[in-house]
């Protein structure tokens, strides 16, 4: 039987970000900390808040939360066994009809019963959660004290906020703010699919009659979850990248293609917002510090929180490119309609690239990466 939290910090939470195919990463740094943790024993993150990809992680971890080191094996066969279609379809005859239902669908009236329109249909992956994710240990888990909480972050396209799905003991009250709440709920597979909607590249998700997209969106303060669920430590995996330019040429530059600008669209979307909110805590930190303590206790709301932050060492559009070719023939077709091929500095790529040689080679990178930072995770985590 696993062991329960022995951890000097029962306030750690693990936040983990989205990304398409790049959370791949994810699962190696999670790896890592495994080889710290002795085994089975329980999950060193009592709070678990994810978006987009990560929140599948997140949720996965949260399922087998009384072992640390049997989710994460769990979530490393699963990533290492991926092709692109468990994830979307990738066969001519399904890719095409797909889009001609949008294209026909454009045409409906307004009373029409129409279906969400996307560029791929991503209904293999919902049944691929159903499969491999026990929703039914959530509860168990936080039950026998394993886990605090679980939140799962969306994106309302209904009402542009940011909602935040949440599993947690019962102490933990809804919270709303600014564009952005939370909502207790019993997660399941949608929630997922709505979390890991890629903006015009999968299909919009109906959740109680509004329709919610990626969880990065309108996601403007991504350790918001986390902390509202009672954190005082975050580590936090990251998707920021260093730029490795595939093709430069100083003395010849070229503007940037309309597939380029997609990318870059997306890599704002899913890293820029992070960084932001880590810098705003640090200097919220300063400032509690000016406060004297006895007023600071008098103060609930007031408390310090503390950041680790792991982000990738090389470029995942580099490491991309080499598998571009193991992508379906019609995949391949559809990118080059809009500018993208196997030499492209696009970003779309390594985000719809789940190919098992690809994610393999993230998870290795994310595994060194982690493994670099030992001792400050030791540290961090009171390991």
């Amino acid at each position: 039987m696993a062991k329960k939290r022995t951890y000097k910090h029962t306030n750690n939470a693990l936040v983990l970000t989205g990304g398409g195919a790049r959370a791949a990463y994810q699962v190696g740094v999670l790896s890592a900390i495994a080889q710290f943790i002795p085994r089975n024993h329980a999950c060193p993150f009592p709070i678990i808040s994810g978006t987009s990809a990560g929140a599948i992680n997140t949720t996965a971890l949260a399922c087998y939360a009384s072992c640390f080191q049997l989710g994460v094996k769990k979530l490393e066969w699963v990533w290492k066994n991926l092709n692109t279609n468990h994830i979307y379809h990738g066969d001519p005859y399904r890719v095409l009809s797909h889009i001609t239902k949008a294209v026909f669908g454009s045409f409906q009236a307004d009373y029409a019963n129409r279906s969400a329109r996307s560029l791929l249909n991503n209904a293999p992956l919902r049944d691929l959660l159903n499969q491999v994710v026990d929703f039914k240990r959530i509860d168990n888990n936080i039950l026998r004290g394993y886990l605090s909480a679980v939140s799962v972050t969306a994106s309302s396209y209904s009402t542009g906020d940011s909602i935040s799905f949440y599993q947690s003991e019962a102490h933990i009250s809804p919270w709303s703010r600014e564009n952005r709440r939370g909502e207790p709920t019993q997660i399941n597979s949608e929630h997922l699919m709505a979390s890991a909607a890629i903006p015009m590249v999968f299909p919009s998700i109906n959740i109680k009659r509004q329709y919610f997209g990626d969880g990065s969106i309108h996601q403007l303060s991504p350790l918001s979850p986390a902390i509202h669920l009672g954190a005082e430590r975050i580590f936090i995996v990251g998707v920021e990248q260093p730029k490795e330019p595939m093709h430069a040429n100083e003395n010849n530059p070229h503007p940037p293609t309309t597939s380029s600008v997609a990318g870059h669209l997306l890599d704002s979307i899913f890293s820029d917002t992070l960084q932001s909110d880590i810098e705003r805590t640090q200097r919220i930190n300063e400032t509690i510090a000016l406060i004297p303590e006895d007023i600071r206790k008098e103060q609930s709301g007031l408390k310090n929180i503390d950041t680790l932050l792991i982000n990738p060492s090389h470029d995942f559009n580099a490491m991309a490119v080499k598998y571009f070719d193991e992508l379906p023939l019609s995949i391949k077709i559809l990118l080059r309609t809009m500018g993208i091929t196997n030499d492209s500095e696009s970003s779309i790529t390594s985000y719809l690239l789940f190919d098992k040689n690809y994610c393999k080679e993230l998870i290795k990178l994310g595994y060194e990466d982690a493994m670099e930072k030992e001792a400050s995770i030791r540290s961090f985590l009171s390991l």
